[in-house]
Order: C-alpha cells, then structure tokens, then sequence
C-alpha cells in the first residue's frame, strides 16, 4: 500500500510539471531565474556556453530545493498534526478525503468547458541580478502562491497524505521528486528540453481530461478503502512493489 501511494505522491509531481499553464513557459522561466533570456542564451548560432548552462543547473536545483523545502514541511505538518488521530478517524478521513479528491477531479474536468475556471495567479519578483538565494526564494514562492494550474494535482496528493498521516512527509517528497527531477533536467539538458516541450505543448489539449479523470478514479479508491486493490493486478504488483 505505501509503495503504490507514493508512486501516484511521485507521478502526481510529474503530472504537475506537464501541467498545460507550467511546461509551455519553463524554458522561459528557467531563464529568468538565471538572470538572462531565451534570445541571450541562443543567440551563438543555437549554441548554450558551458557557462551559461552551468549557471541555469545551479539555479534551477536552488529553485527545487525551495520548493521541496515547502512541501515537505506541509508533510511533517500532516503527520504531527493527524498522526495521533489516525487510528479513530481512519475510515472518516478516506470518505471525506476521497469525496475531495474526486471534488478536484471534477474540477479538472469542468475547466475544460468553463474558462473562469482557468485563472493563475503568478508571482515573479522584480528582476535583479541572478543568485542561488534568489531562486530559492522563489523555488519558496512557487510552492505557495505561482499557479492554481497544479492545485488540483497538488491538493489530491495533499489529500492523500492527509488520509495517510505515517506517510505525508514521504508522499510529499516523492511529490516534490516527481516535480523537481524534470526541472533539473531541463536544467542539464536545456537546449534539447526546449525543443521537446515546443514539440509537447501541441499535444496537451486533452490534458485535464486525462488528469482529471485519473484523479477522480484515485477518489473512488479513497473513498472506498480499495487503493490497495490496484496491487492486484499482476504486472503493477512486480513493479510498484517489486
């Protein structure tokens, strides 16, 4: 059971970073934080000095450190807070947190049919000069107050973790994992990322669909106690449990 949960905690962080109002600007955002642009980096015929590179992995990891920092704090919270309730409130916490996680599912749905509901709220601090303390700072500001765009993801892991309180801080690692490697490839790889998101971009249409239906089926299990049913199957079984 744990290891399924934190393979959803982790592929949740990914589905996050693949978020239609996040992979589209990452290149973008990644420069900014490096205190440069998309035109200074490519402008040697498509070519990113080492230098250059360099500067953007180290702020880039800087930047996942805050955000990591953010949301394993949420996990130790959880775990403190409702570890010492767990045991009498178990049943209650997945029914209310399974009725969530299926109210965030559905959200994810109607927003492809109702544009209010695609809205973001960004924070971009004043531009200044590049520094792995600012962009831990902002990896800070990310975690709390960049998108609503990942807060259906990210409250469904929230949730989870809370109807799991052992588990928080580690699903929220594994969230934060599953978030973070990516961007720290891209860091590694920008120039190559780059092209793969353009080319990705096109084909995220049915994106909150997909989710949206996957983190209402998560509810379901949530709510009916059954998230360990999904060990039963054979080939998910060798691998999520080994």
């Amino acid at each position: 059971m744990s290891e399924i949960t934190i393979a959803i905690a982790a592929a949740s962080g990914l589905g996050s970073f693949l978020a239609p109002c996040i992979l589209p600007v990452i290149p973008a955002f990644l420069a900014y934080i490096s205190g440069t642009t998309i035109t200074d980096l490519q402008k040697n015929n498509g070519v990113i000095t080492v230098a250059n590179r360099l500067n953007i992995l180290l702020n880039t990891i800087f930047f996942v450190l805050g955000f990591s920092v953010v949301f394993s704090i949420f996990g130790v919270v959880l775990n403190s807070v409702l570890s010492s309730a767990a045991s009498g409130l178990i049943s209650g916490l997945n029914q209310v947190g399974g009725v969530i996680i299926i109210g965030f599912g559905v959200f994810m749905l109607l927003s492809t049919k109702i544009n209010k509901l695609n809205f973001e709220k960004k924070f971009l601090p004043s531009r200044g000069k590049a520094s792995y303390p600012l962009s831990f700072v902002f990896g800070l500001a990310f975690a709390t107050c960049w998108t609503p765009c990942i807060g259906p993801i990210l409250g469904s892991v929230l949730t989870l973790a809370a109807t799991t309180p052992g588990q928080s801080f580690t699903l929220l690692l594994a969230y934060s994992l599953g978030l973070g490697i990516p961007f720290v490839l891209m860091g590694v790889f920008f120039s190559r990322f780059t092209r793969l998101i353009r080319a990705l971009s096109k084909h995220l249409k049915y994106y909150s669909i997909i989710m949206g239906s996957l983190i209402i089926i998560l509810g379901v299990l949530v709510l009916t106690n059954q998230l360990a049913a999904i060990a039963s199957f054979p080939f998910l079984n060798d691998l999520l449990l080994g």
